[in-house]
């Protein structure tokens, strides 16, 4: 059995389709959901015979997932850009995990494929905020559109605050060996309408507390505000380089999901700040966090402004 665990965003739907191009594994269990759903392996059930390939989301918050697997016998691959912690030595583990702030999920894998579909590789770049890296992969501005609205669709509290629930997407997008044939694909242009209507909602929207380095923003409480809140946290960060952008969104928990873009100018330091938290996450330059209790939005504003808000020179 081969069991595939992908994030649901832009990064992580364009990894897994490059795999499916190379290695045309139908069928396969797909375990996914919205970006935020991060610990995938949580339940998931393999053992000696079965592979498991991870795409796109923590080791470190999948560490327990990981092990527990490998014990019964499953060989795991996992490839990732996010923050790992110490990774445990194993025969069956196959690990392609990097750091580095300018790349993404997508350009490892297609440094594994050794380039063999490096149109979708830049599409997973667009996603993930990444323009200069997508552009070195493959300059077209419809890639990038699409990079932008993989990636908008993977926000939201649960799947029904999606267009379309990330295993379905995928489906989609598998049956195009390049991206630019998607375009033309109904979910595409669902998709591309979905976002210009959320992004003119939130035109108004400012800041509620702001410095010349770090701004804050509250979203209302409403699909839209979530499925735009990632773009939007994107889009600041494009306008204002030297500024680091914090997206709130209240959730069902009664509390905030925190999305965290540090300045795109020196692009470090979300997730370190992110991590502090119990439900933090993600990478250098861009981190979240899924829960918030309200009764912490006074200080982490507080401690955002602070923590971003100093000379560029850092």
């Amino acid at each position: 059995m081969r069991i595939f665990a992908f994030n649901g965003d832009a990064d992580g739907l364009c990894a897994l389709q490059q795999l499916r191009l190379a290695e045309d594994f139908e069928p396969a269990e797909l375990i996914t959901g919205p970006k935020r759903r991060t610990t995938l392996l949580t339940g998931v059930s393999a053992g000696a015979g079965d592979e498991v390939t991870v795409l796109d989301v923590s080791f470190h918050a999948n560490r327990d997932g990981v092990q527990r697997l490998l014990a019964a016998g499953a060989r795991v691959r996992y490839f990732d850009h996010h923050h790992a912690g110490q990774l445990p030595g194993h025969e069956r583990l196959e690990a392609h995990i990097d750091l580095s702030p300018s790349t993404c999920t997508s350009v490892i894998v297609n440094r594994y494929l050794d380039s063999k579909y490096q149109a979708w590789a830049a599409v997973g770049a667009y996603g993930d905020n990444l323009a200069e890296t997508g552009r070195s992969l493959n300059n077209t501005p419809e890639l990038e559109k699409l990079g932008v609205l993989l990636n908008y669709n993977s926000y939201g509290e649960s799947e029904d605050d999606l267009f379309f629930p990330p295993a379905e997407l995928h489906r989609r997008l598998a049956a195009h060996a390049d991206p630019l044939d998607f375009i033309q694909d109904d979910a595409y242009h669902r998709l591309a309408s979905g976002y210009a209507e959320d992004m003119q909602r939130a035109r108004d929207l400012r800041p509620v507390a702001a410095r010349q380095h770090a701004a804050v923003y509250v979203l209302p409480d409403a699909s839209w505000a979530r499925r735009a809140s990632g773009a939007l946290a994107n889009r600041l960060a494009r306008a204002a380089p030297g500024r680091a952008h914090a997206m709130l969104s209240p959730n069902s928990a009664g509390g905030m999901q925190v999305s965290v873009r540090a300045p795109a100018a020196r692009p470090s330091g979300a997730a370190a700040l992110c991590l502090d938290y119990a439900t933090g996450g993600g990478r250098e330059a861009a981190a979240g966090i899924n829960h918030l209790p309200m009764d912490s939005v006074g200080d982490f504003t507080d401690r955002f402004i602070r923590y971003f808000d100093r000379d560029s020179t850092g």
